[in-house]
């Protein structure tokens, strides 16, 4: 069955192109012309991927997002004329799971959208599950356990997680974990890590903003390592 991707974008001609290029490469799509109306289609048609415009009128890309994050983990791709590297960080600590800044080439988004259902998926890699500490990940499912249940995490959160807790005490610098995320390193986007970083540790580490981070310890002027 074709994995479902709506796209989210008040440029109509910006859509058509959208949709053209990920059809021709066989996927389903579907369209929306404001965030409004993208939030709407989102959560009744339950889509695979959405591609979601950063700028719109009205309801823009961030609150989608923003509201979408409340009942979705599906992944999202935003679309940017920004070039302000805090915008873009903004959207992954919404938890948007990639990011590609306009113009792009149709080509580019077909890419990306693959690279990151497959992660979505988890059919790029083999079944697995990792028990770090307290924490247990299935790869396989793209589930995350701690003691108190289940922890909802974007595909781009889990991967940069499982990660680090497949190799505890292990150093990780930016770049690595970016290549990891992204499946190629983009040194003026290392500062992303730490978004989803952040976001992670608001998911998954004590609720005390005074308390020392139990599970992902930041090595300062390197990187990231999950605790011993």
């Amino acid at each position: 069955m074709s994995k479902i991707i709506l796209v989210v974008d008040d440029e109509t001609k910006i859509v058509e192109i959208c949709r053209d290029y990920l059809t021709a490469a066989g996927f389903e799509v579907i369209t929306a012309a404001d965030g409004a109306k993208g939030l709407a289609v989102a959560r009744r048609e339950r889509p695979d991927l959405v591609v979601l415009d950063l700028m719109m009128p009205g309801m823009d890309g961030l609150d989608v997002c923003r509201e979408l994050r409340h009942d979705s983990n599906a992944p999202i791709i935003m679309l940017t004329a920004r070039v302000e590297e805090s915008d873009k960080l903004v959207g992954l600590e919404l938890g948007a799971d990639d990011y590609i800044t306009k113009p792009f080439s149709p080509r580019e988004l077909v890419a990306r959208a693959r690279t990151v259902l497959r992660r979505a998926s988890g059919s790029a890699m083999p079944a697995e599950v990792i028990r770090a500490g307290d924490l247990t990940l299935d790869r396989a499912r793209y589930r995350a356990v701690l003691p108190d249940g289940e922890v909802a995490l974007t595909p781009t959160e889990f991967e940069i997680l499982a990660t680090l807790a497949s190799q505890p005490g292990r150093i990780f610098s930016r770049a690595q974990l970016l290549t990891v995320a992204r499946g190629v390193a983009f040194e003026s986007y290392e500062r992303a890590i730490d978004s989803h970083i952040r976001n992670l540790r608001r998911k998954i580490e004590p609720p005390d903003p005074g308390a020392a981070p139990k599970y992902i310890i930041t090595v300062h002027g390197v990187g990231y390592k999950f605790a011993e």
